[in-house]
């Protein structure tokens, strides 16, 4: 099991990379894992991967993400550390700075269960 939480992220640098919310969309604008937690949550990860890869970050330059799921619930918990962790693998990383989690009604889809958006900081 990786760590899941830390309180403090400390960063230095003189840009700001503000990632939008990203959902389960695959490459090809389909919804990967309808219905399944973890497998969004992975996507939305290996989503942001691919953002920051293209400004010349990775998960060590996030300070913050934040995460959204639809009709959260306590017993969600573990399917969600079960994404972070399938990312993680996925990504040869651990993506877990200091992160928000919020619970909402609904997303920009029915299928989409989880949105993630971040904040790097880049040198």
């Amino acid at each position: 099991m990786i760590d899941v939480y830390r309180q403090v992220s400390v960063s230095t640098g003189s840009r700001l990379v503000f990632i939008a919310g990203q959902v389960a969309w695959g490459a090809g604008g389909v919804t990967v894992g309808e219905g399944d937690l973890a497998a969004q949550v992975e996507q939305c990860y290996v989503n942001i991967a691919t953002a920051l890869d293209r400004v010349g970050a990775s998960f060590d330059d996030v300070a913050k993400p934040t995460v959204y799921v639809v009709d959260w619930t306590s017993d969600k918990m573990p399917l969600l550390l079960e994404g972070i962790a399938r990312a993680g693998k996925r990504l040869g990383t651990t993506p877990v700075p200091p992160a928000s989690l919020l619970g909402v009604a609904a997303l920009d889809v029915p299928e989409h269960l989880v949105e993630i958006e971040a904040t790097a900081v880049l040198d």
